[in-house]
């Protein structure tokens, strides 16, 4: 069954305004904001009790949306980028010089994923951008796993895409291309 998306155009002045939103993604539900937009992610954060130093993720449908954040990428690294996308590795990737500093917190790298959530990428494709993507919780609870759930817990304060999450149980892998380093099983 494909879940029909939200009004777009009022999703996407939801996000200008700097509103928070809450989707399906492979394993839960995440919290998610534009990620040029500082006062989203100030509340995003407050949300989750998250510390600004540890950085956050982004998704997209597309690499080619991560592109106002990253450094041009090498052509060999860029070839092999099929090896994880789309699917459940995010990347470390060095951030650009205009890449927000609330994105990539106390590091020089900035996380990424082309997301293979059915959802989440038409999301994206929809909005034509990448979106913030952390679990939507508080920090250090357990991810909530329905539109229900965050309903609950965040009310009226996030909008809610309906939506049904993957069925990976476990967050996405975290790796470094560039070093090899595994961060995240």
């Amino acid at each position: 069954m494909v879940i029909p998306l939200p009004d777009i155009r009022g999703l996407r002045a939801w996000l200008r305004r700097g509103g928070v939103i809450a989707y399906a993604t492979e394993s839960c539900f995440g919290l998610g904001c534009d990620p040029r937009n500082a006062r989203a992610l100030r509340h995003l954060l407050a949300l989750k009790g998250r510390p600004r130093a540890k950085g956050l993720i982004l998704i997209g449908s597309d690499v080619r949306q991560f592109a106002p954040f990253l450094e041009p990428l090498p052509a060999g690294l860029f070839a092999r980028l099929s090896r994880w996308w789309p699917g459940p590795n995010t990347l470390l990737l060095p951030a650009s010089r205009r890449c927000p500093r609330w994105l990539t917190g106390r590091h020089g790298k900035l996380a990424v994923r082309v997301t293979a959530h059915p959802e989440a990428s038409r999301l994206c494709h929809a909005l034509g951008l990448a979106l913030v993507s952390t679990s939507a919780n508080r920090t250090g609870q357990r991810a909530l796993k329905t539109a229900t759930a965050c309903r609950r817990a965040f009310g009226a304060s996030v909008w809610v895409l309906p939506g049904r999450r993957g069925r990976r149980s476990s967050p996405s892998t975290i790796l470094d291309p560039l070093s090899g380093a595994v961060l995240r099983p």
